[in-house]
């Protein structure tokens, strides 16, 4: 390769990664984690979706509604979960207005994400509970970790840039990612097939880690580059879609987002005539599962709910093994039956459907269950090493006796804190597993609280120990401890053992445990290996 080309793909490759390499890191151990959002639900709920088959009772969810809200004329909508244990639910004000009339909060007073119509509504429930909860209160450890993989927690920094904060900084860790990536293939690209299975565990450190960092990027280079274009796309449509909006439909960004499939505006005019029997909301959906067998409810829209007017709309995704594809829509009128729209979710595959679900599908791993979702997870987690080994790399190349003391001391300091807030992140996560099952409330806030104060003590106590060997020992030892504790924590707290979970057919809350119990053994092992070989780097570092 030419020499000019090599140190341009060399230091843009470099400086975008060590730029991103802690928040990326962040990005990459929640994402992997996220793989098994619903099952953390179900082992921090100790409700499995597996063993127990919950009935979605519709009728129930309205009739307890109409005991504390007058349901007449209102727009109900659900937003199902992904598995289907339950909904968010949102209610409008009546369209009646001699009923209900939205109202206001006093002027200067901040107005809440229901733009102040108070007798509105919007809460999170649950299919198995029957009972609703705020969406703080029915917060859990998988809504935070994928969550955390793009940044939302950010969003509450009070940074007023016409977007959110912690979108807006995912988004550049993607592109920046991107970067990084296609550089060091090129880099690579000469050596690629000599090198590309070449591990020498047993030679000098410096070399381990070259290896290490060049064997796996190479090797999980496909599964990188999906998860950074496709990344890219969910975290920043809207920069990608405004051009078309602003060109092609005056600026109406509503419109489309609803030819996008994302929205629907259904509009009905309001009767003020009732409808003549009552809604049997059990019935209406079971019609469309039997109708669509191959797919499964995803979303629900009621409009003028009791009015003569009262039309539903219910959309549904294809299940992975029925269709890659697709979704379906149908809107019905209730007072005559009538079928105003109707599409297939398995066999009217739009261009559409098949363009989002190429990047849901590959992004989120879920058309190949749980084997493909264990390979991706796996594969996330080497993105990791290949981050932390590119840390070190960094360091060590730039940790010699030529270099002045100031520059060896900042790249010290620099790597010291990436490896501290990145390290940090498994034990920190453990822990706060283990606190989900010991701590009598677990909403949003203790969450936020537990792993955020967790990480930055970890994280500054492995700052003041200014050395990276011991560092590594530390967090792996206690990763060792508390990944060790998350399922005896959770036999001792909920008697849901590994054996009888396992016999009771509550898979999805057995693989948590086994999952953290694997992971201890690994750090366990790797804490032998590091003891023995582990030496530390020169500059600031303590014996």
């Amino acid at each position: 390769m030419d020499p000019r080309k090599y140190n341009i793909y060399f230091h843009t490759h470099t400086i975008s990664g060590i730029i991103i390499a802690a928040l990326l890191y962040v990005i990459f151990f929640a994402g992997s984690f996220s793989f098994f959002k619903d099952n953390i639900t179900a082992w921090q709920k100790g409700k499995s979706m597996k063993a127990e088959h919950v009935e979605t009772d519709y009728n129930y969810l309205l009739d307890s509604l109409s005991k504390k809200y007058n349901l007449t004329g209102r727009n109900i909508e659900l937003f199902y979960l992904k598995q289907g244990q339950g909904a968010y639910v949102n209610m409008s004000t009546s369209q009646d207005t001699t009923i209900s009339k939205p109202k206001t909060k006093p002027e200067g007073e901040r107005r809440g994400r229901r733009g102040g119509d108070e007798d509105a509504a919007y809460f999170l429930y649950y299919f198995a509970d029957k009972t609703p909860t705020s969406y703080a209160e029915g917060y859990d450890m998988g809504e935070f970790l994928y969550r955390l993989h793009f940044l939302a927690q950010l969003n509450q920094v009070p940074i007023n840039i016409g977007t959110p904060f912690g979108y807006l900084l995912a988004g550049i860790v993607s592109f920046l990612f991107l970067f990084a990536l296609i550089t060091g293939l090129f880099l690579h690209w000469d050596k690629i097939k000599t090198n590309f299975f070449l591990f020498r565990p047993f030679s000098k450190w410096k070399t381990v880690w070259t290896d290490m960092h060049t064997a796996l990027g190479v090797i999980g280079f496909p599964f990188q580059f999906v998860f950074a274009v496709t990344g890219i796309i969910l975290i920043v449509n809207f920069v990608l879609i405004s051009p078309f909006s602003k060109l092609l439909y005056g600026g109406n960004d509503e419109e489309i987002y609803e030819k996008l499939q994302y929205n629907k505006n259904i509009t009905v005019e309001y009767t003020y005539e009732p409808l003549a029997e009552k809604f049997d909301m059990n019935a209406f959906v079971a019609k469309w599962e039997s109708t669509w067998k191959d797919a499964k409810i995803s979303r629900i829209y009621i409009r003028n709910f009791q009015d003569k007017s009262m039309q539903v709309g219910i959309e549904s995704k294809p299940l992975s093994t029925a269709a890659f594809a697709g979704s379906g829509y149908a809107l019905q009128e209730i007072a005559t039956g009538k079928v105003l729209e109707s599409k297939s979710p398995t066999q009217d595959a739009t261009y559409i459907d098949g363009v989002k679900s190429i990047i849901y599908h590959l992004h989120f791993g879920d058309f190949g269950g749980k084997p493909l979702q264990i390979i991706f997870f796996i594969l996330g987690l080497m993105g990791c090493l290949v981050i932390i080994s590119g840390i070190v790399i960094w360091l060590v190349a730039r940790d010699k006796n030529n270099v002045p003391a100031y520059k060896r001391k900042f790249n010290f300091w620099a790597a010291n804190f990436f490896l501290a807030a990145c390290l940090s992140m498994l034990p920190v996560t453990a822990f706060t597993f283990v606190l989900l099952k010991i701590l009598p409330v677990v909403n949003q806030s203790v969450i936020y609280q537990v792993f955020f104060y967790a990480w930055l003590l970890l994280g500054v106590y492995l700052l003041v120990l200014r050395n990276l060997a011991r560092m590594n020992r530390h967090v792996l030892l206690l990763s060792f401890i508390t990944c060790l504790a998350v399922p005896f924590t959770n036999g001792f707290a909920t008697a849901s053992w590994m054996w009888t979970t396992w016999q009771s057919g509550a898979t999805d809350i057995f693989f948590i445990d086994a999952l953290f119990l694997t992971l201890s053994v690994c750090c366990l092992f790797a804490f032998f290996k590091v003891q023995k070989q582990a030496k530390p780097f020169q500059v600031l570092a303590k014996k």
